[in-house]
């Protein structure tokens, strides 16, 4: 039987997190994307928390990809508050392309390091 796209998703997803990890000094810039919206999350692993949250349901943003670059810009803006300067990116088993990538772009334009 064919696997469905989200159990290849994840299973991209577990190789990506077996290599990137976030700490206090740089943490995770999570990507999640649904068909509804597309979110964005800060984390920091090694205490297990999140440290800055946004998504394109907060605001009047849309899922497009001009909301999605607002995800990023709001993301690295909220990073900014807490001093957070570089983080590493976490695409999720998703491809670097579309959507994700305007948020990874929005992220370098609010300021964000990669």
């Amino acid at each position: 039987m064919k696997e469905s796209r989200n159990n290849l998703r994840l299973k991209r997803k577990k190789r990506v997190r077996a290599k990137v990890s976030g700490t206090s000094s740089r943490p995770r810039l999570s990507v999640f994307r649904s068909l509804r919206a597309i979110s964005a999350q800060v984390v920091d692993d090694e205490a297990g928390k999140t440290l800055a949250f946004a998504s394109s349901r907060e605001g009047k943003n849309k899922n497009d990809m001009d909301g999605a670059k607002n995800v990023g810009i709001a993301i690295a803006k909220k990073c900014m508050e807490k001093k957070i300067e570089e983080v590493s990116f976490d695409r999720s088993g998703y491809k670097y392309h579309g959507k994700v990538k305007a948020v990874a772009e929005g992220a370098r334009e609010g300021g964000l390091k990669f």
